[in-house]
């Protein structure tokens, strides 16, 4: 379903304009395997990076697979942002080097590119993933390393991480908001559907200690592995379980989503008595999908292209004249494009890409962002107005519902037993990743 990667290959860009380059690696078709190479220290990649004439970052994004359906424009809009930054005059100077690489949507494969960009190529940070499962799997190369990776995506909380900063949303700024909104608006009854990895189980997890704890209740719960597109008992056991209508909470990740709206429709579930609120389903999705499908049903982010902000139609206007004025942009893509401008006010503060430095600059970085004003936390998230759309005709979203004031973050989530009280501070040493807050 997803369009070939023809017009998004990577190109070497010029800028005439500072007279220095913007560079973009694509990796070759068949990128060898990292080896167990040694473990660097701490300061091995920004010192490479500092002392060469660019300043090489890593990009780590599944051009293949299942999951590239949603992947591949991450990629175009950190490639923007990377673009814009070098034609005003790169960082401290030097001009942005990405070395992109495909963990193909394979979690070992993920881990492997994590490993060489670090290794090898000496990068001074990796932008990368979209999966929690891609995510689990480089997370102990990063830390192992004391290395930086910034993740773009909403994921399931339950996390912290030294070496992780997370632009998308933690749960309460997404998932806990929405089933809020669904109880007030649409119903006590939910059928959970999710693909079989950690952030769908993790996530319904929270969902049903959140339902327990306001009256709700979950009347079928069930998952795919990624990829599987057999939807056709789910779809059975939701008209069976919800015979007059009910919620159904979709935490589907890649093109099983296809198979999922095409059957719902077919089967009758429309979303006048059936809603769905998906929080991996935005604009690429629809426009891979299939408008017809989607109409009407409901998604949770933080940003859609019809935010109504001067900087969203800035990023709206240069992402379509970059990659062509049908394409559309996303929650994803946009925190995505925010993260790498965030790590380059980070370096700037910090006089240097080492790492130790920028971490300590990032925290209080603040930007104003096509979602709005956003700022890094010291638990390595961002603050984020938190807001429910509704698919429209043309295939972007009708914003019904948002937050007055950006939501802080909270990773670890205070609706689950073993983690309630729970916070994260890396600003204190004392606190770290996981601390009982008083």
């Amino acid at each position: 379903m997803s369009r070939r990667f023809n017009r998004r290959r990577f190109l070497i860009y010029s800028s005439a304009t500072i007279g220095s380059s913007i560079f973009v690696k694509a990796c070759a078709n068949n990128t060898p395997t990292a080896t167990n190479s040694p473990a660097t220290s701490s300061n091995a990649s920004p010192v490479a990076a500092a002392n060469s004439e660019t300043i090489k970052v890593g990009v780590l994004h599944s051009l293949s697979g299942t999951m590239a359906i949603s992947e591949k424009s991450v990629v175009d809009a950190e490639k923007l942002a990377i673009k814009e930054i070098n034609a005003a005059g790169g960082i401290l100077g030097k001009p942005i080097e990405a070395i992109v690489e495909d963990g193909a949507s394979n979690w070992d494969t993920f881990r492997e590119k994590a490993t060489k960009l670090i290794d090898q190529d000496k990068v001074a940070v990796v932008f990368g993933c979209w999966t929690s499962a891609s995510r689990k799997n480089v997370k102990p190369v990063f830390e192992s390393k004391d290395h930086m990776l910034w993740y773009p995506v909403q994921y399931e909380g339950q996390e912290c991480s030294k070496n992780i900063f997370y632009t998308g949303a933690a749960p309460n700024q997404q998932i806990e908001p929405s089933v809020d909104w669904l109880l007030k608006n649409k119903g006590k009854e939910f059928f959970l559907v999710g693909s079989d990895y950690v952030f769908p189980r993790t996530a319904n997890t929270i969902i049903k200690a959140q339902l327990e704890a306001l009256g709700g209740k979950i009347v079928g719960e069930d998952y795919l592995p990624l990829g599987n597109n057999e939807v056709t008992p789910i779809i059975t056991k939701i008209k069976q379980v919800l015979p007059n209508g009910g919620v159904i909470y979709n935490t589907l990740n890649g093109d099983s989503n296809v198979a999922l709206f095409k059957q719902l429709k077919g089967a009758g579930l429309t979303p006048d008595k059936y809603p769905s609120m998906s929080v991996s389903i935005a604009e690429e999705e629809v426009k891979a999908i299939g408008v017809e499908y989607l109409k009407g049903h409901y998604a949770a982010w933080n940003y859609f292209q019809t935010v109504d902000t001067p900087a969203n139609k800035k990023f709206v206007a240069a992402f379509k004249q970059e990659y062509g004025a049908d394409r559309v942009t996303n929650d994803p893509m946009e925190a995505a494009y925010i993260a790498v401008y965030l790590w380059k006010q980070a370096v700037e503060k910090a006089g240097s890409p080492d790492l130790a430095k920028v971490r300590a600059a990032a925290y209080g970085q603040t930007i104003d962002a096509p979602e709005g004003k956003v700022t890094v936390n010291a638990n390595h998230h961002i603050s984020k107005v938190v807001r429910i759309g509704q698919v429209r005709d043309d295939g972007l979203f009708n914003i019904i519902y948002a937050t007055p004031a950006p939501v802080e973050p909270v990773p670890w989530n205070q609706f689950v037993k073993e983690t309630k009280g729970f916070a994260c501070d890396w600003s204190d040493p004392a606190k770290g990743g996981k601390y009982k807050k008083a």
